[in-house]
This record gives C-alpha cells, structure tokens and sequence, in this order.
C-alpha cells in the first residue's frame, strides 16, 4: 500500500470538526435573527417575584437583572408597548405564595392599572393559563408572527419553557438577557454547574430554534 493510501487527508481533523460550532438551526431554517422593535413588541415580564431576591430560591445576579427589567418595563411604557406580567403560584405556605410578601412582584416591576397579570403554575407560561387569550385581547393571536420580548427569572426555567411555548404558537420570542436570572446546580454526574454556565446554556439553547436573544436592554432598536 502507498504512502498516500495510508495519510489521512490534511482538510480532515476530528478534533476541529467536534469543536467547531454548528450553525444555528434559526439560520438553517431561514428564520429571520434580527431583534424587533420593543415599540412593536408585547412585552412578557416572567416571575419577577421576590422568592428569587432572597431565601432558598434566591438567584445569583437577581438584583441586577431585576434593574435591568425595570429599565426595560420603563422604555416600553415610554414607547407604548403593550405588558404582561406573569407570576408563578405555588401554594400556600412556599416560596412562591403569592397571597404573602415572598411570592409576589417584586416593587420595582410593579404593574401598573391597566396591565394584565397572569397567574402560572407551570414554566410554561401558555400551559393552562390565560396568556394566549390576553394576547389575542391585545392583538395578537397565536400564529400572528407578533413579537414578543420575554424578561425575568428562572433564565434554564420559565424564560426558557414560556420561549419555546410563544415560538409553538406562532410567536416570534426575543429574550434580553441582562433581564434574566439563574442558580447554580449540581449536574447529573454529580459536578458543580455554575449560575454563569447554566445562564449561558439556556439562552444559547434558545437561540438555535427558538427566538432571538439580545444581550441588553439598549440591543432593542428603537
């Protein structure tokens, strides 16, 4: 057998070829990647309660994300964007009580007269709640194409599910990033997972079908 029957082609490395990123199924599929207009945009506020600033639940970087979203309910109040709030009930007597002060929104969020709130008992914020008929209310219909801007906590948890659940129904979900939150846990194989991967994991998983993520509040055009 020749030399050249026994090399291994130059142009393939199975290292490279494990570590080299794969392109975004958004970007196989066509699916338009640019982040909307939040003047255009209904905006979904998830979980913004103050289980998540203190206690078992508290989140690493819940205080500056929860600046982050109130800068982002702000702006959208300027620019006429329509809100939602959601807030997750657990029960009576738990973390997410929201009959006592640990479960409910948290001031600096605070919806105002007028502003629809939601009330979940699933990550999902469509499963077995009012949101799809609040948004057809809205204007927006499931399978209107309509822009969603998705802010709150948990980042892995409710911001993910209720991303996948607008993307399902037709919408169109963009997730800011600074807005959102997560807690470190412990892996499968016993490892430590830190808050920052997990955040990180999260939103990458959101973009390769699901929606956009912006990193900022200023990302959103205005």
């Amino acid at each position: 057998m020749s030399t050249e029957e026994n090399a291994t082609p130059q142009s393939f490395d199975r290292q490279s070829l494990t570590h080299q990123p794969s392109a975004p199924l958004r970007e196989v599929v066509g699916l338009d990647s640019r982040p909307p207009r939040l003047g255009d945009s209904i905006l979904i506020l998830v979980d913004y309660q103050n289980t998540y600033r203190t206690g078992v639940m508290a989140l690493e970087g819940a205080e500056e994300a929860l600046a982050a979203g109130a800068r982002l309910l702000e702006r959208a109040r300027a620019e006429g964007a329509p809100v939602v709030h959601i807030i997750n009930d657990g029960g009576e007597g738990g973390p997410y009580d929201i009959r006592a002060h640990i479960g409910a929104i948290s001031d600096e969020v605070a919806p105002k007269d007028g502003e629809p709130v939601v009330v979940k008992q699933f990550p999902n914020s469509f499963h077995l709640t009012d949101l799809e008929k609040t948004l057809t209310q809205l204007g927006a219909a499931p399978g209107s194409g309509k822009d969603l801007v998705i802010a709150g906590f948990m980042t892995h948890m409710c911001v993910n599910y209720t991303a996948q659940g607008a993307f399902n129904l037709g919408y169109r979900p963009t997730v800011v990033a600074e807005t959102t939150a997560t807690r470190s846990l412990t892996a499968p194989d016993g490892r430590d997972l830190r808050a920052n991967d997990l955040q990180t994991a999260a939103l990458t998983a959101i973009t390769d079908l699901f929606g956009v993520v912006v990193p900022t509040v200023d990302a959103l055009p205005a």
